[in-house]
């Protein structure tokens, strides 16, 4: 798509492209890290009511709390990004955001594959602090 424009008012269109392609992502990374938040939450209620036996505690528990955490950062970073007035400044937060997302979702996969083995295992206490 070419254009008659001066190379600088062309530029501007890019940047600004750039700039919405990026806002973009922030709304999906602040959205879908939300809901994994609910999710996470969601999870815990699970390995509570089904998962557990007794008054003993699980570390997957507390890796799912952390993961969270993890996805409630990226959350948070998302919005502030979104917020932001530079462009550069915005660009920095996102990408910070990205990473803790994308660790979030790392975690999430090996949450998920221990509690699959601790199903498959039959035997919750697998995942036990003792």
């Amino acid at each position: 798509m070419e254009s008659n424009m001066p190379s600088g008012k062309k530029g501007t269109i890019e940047k600004t492209d750039k700039a919405r392609l990026e806002e973009s992502i922030c709304m999906h990374i602040f959205s879908v890290s939300a809901a994994l938040v609910g999710a996470c939450a969601t999870i815990i209620g699970i390995i509570q009511v089904v998962i557990k036996t007794g008054n003993e505690t699980t570390f997957i528990d507390d890796l799912v709390a952390f993961n969270a955490l993890l996805f409630l950062t990226s959350c948070l970073l998302a919005y502030w990004a979104m917020r932001k007035q530079g462009t550069t400044r915005m660009f920095q937060i996102e990408n910070i955001a990205d990473t803790i997302f994308i660790l979030g979702l790392v975690l999430m996969v090996i949450i998920c594959g221990i509690i699959a083995i601790a199903v498959t295992w039959h035997h919750p206490v697998a995942m036990s602090l003792h």
